[in-house]
């Protein structure tokens, strides 16, 4: 199960996409909802990251 730690490093690559696409949105001009909406899926990837980084060095160490 080796691959469960590299599935973590996936949330910040979509955390980075979504924060790219909300500078994107900006800077075409878009719907404020629009831009809202990329910022709080990368804000929610970046958690996710921590999250479950957190739980694998949490059981890692046993």
């Amino acid at each position: 199960m080796s691959y469960l730690k590299f599935i973590q490093y996936i949330y910040l690559i979509f955390s980075g996409f979504f924060l790219y696409d909300a500078f994107k949105k900006y800077q075409e001009g878009k719907e404020l909802n629009d831009i809202l909406l990329s910022i709080v899926i990368a804000a929610v990837a970046l958690g996710m990251f921590f999250f479950r980084r957190h739980f694998h060095n949490k059981y890692q160490k046993k």
